[in-house]
């Protein structure tokens, strides 16, 4: 199976269409692309269509995704920017935090809240019942 995008002026992803393999004449990305756009394009009203290539794309397309022509070699699909002061990383193909994900070796999650970085929650220890 492969999956296709639809996407709008924007390049924002407005569908995705799965495509039978038999349909893209069993060819690996990127050769299978122009041949999934094509056999779309037959019985569809003409689109702007991406395949939708997790390894290739950075992550599979979802609705609402934006296509980034920018990202790598083939361009990636993008998850709408999550905060406005999140700053675009076209090397990652995402939008990040404005501080670095501290390197002290704990883990942190990014609170919206504060806009910092937030020392993630341990689990308690086990208790042990004696007697």
């Amino acid at each position: 199976m492969a999956y296709f995008a639809k996407l709008d002026e924007n390049n924002i992803v407005l569908e995705i269409h799965v495509v039978n393999d038999d349909d893209i004449q069993n060819l690996s990305f990127p050769e299978s692309e122009a041949v999934g756009i094509a056999f779309l394009n037959s019985f569809l009203p003409a689109a702007t269509w991406k395949q939708s290539v997790e390894n290739v794309r950075f992550k599979m397309a979802g609705v609402g995704d934006t296509f980034h022509p920018e990202c790598g070699e083939f361009g990636g699909f993008a998850a709408p920017n999550p905060a406005d002061y999140f700053v675009w990383d076209a090397s990652t193909c995402s939008w990040v935090p404005p501080i670095p994900y501290p390197t002290d070796g704990h883990d942190y999650y990014w609170n919206f809240e504060r806009k910092q970085w937030s020392p993630a929650m341990q689990p308690p220890p086990p208790t042990v019942f004696i007697g």
